[in-house]
């Protein structure tokens, strides 16, 4: 019986000098895509961890952060106080306490912002 066999592969006639410098190129030209369509993100410093969900930012001065920080405090006492004149007994003692310290917290806030720019 004869058993047909199909022709060996014609062998590459291209020699390897040609195709090292083919694969140069071709690596080349990758990177030089990868570079322009694909940036890497820059590691910025002030990259944030995980866990933590808000920052302040960097460039803010001292006024302005103060300032913040005094208008927080307000919002917290206006909540405070409000939530402790419908509470009655021990509970109203602790709403009335935790207003309290946030208004002194308010007060040395105060003081610094004027400190930090005196009117």
């Amino acid at each position: 019986m004869f058993k047909i066999t199909p022709n060996p592969p014609e062998a590459d006639r291209t020699s390897a000098s040609t195709q090292s410098k083919t694969k140069k190129q071709d690596e080349a030209e990758k990177r030089a895509l990868d570079y322009y369509l694909l940036p890497k993100p820059k590691k910025s410093e002030d990259a944030s961890k995980p866990d933590q969900l808000f920052t302040v930012s960097k460039n803010a001065d001292n006024e302005c952060l103060l300032a913040n920080l005094s208008e927080n405090l307000a919002s917290a006492d206006a909540m405070i106080s409000n939530l402790a004149f419908d509470l009655e007994g021990p509970r109203r003692h602790i709403a009335l306490g935790i207003q309290q310290l946030i208004e002194m917290s308010s007060l040395l806030a105060n003081r610094v912002l004027d400190n930090v720019d005196p009117r």
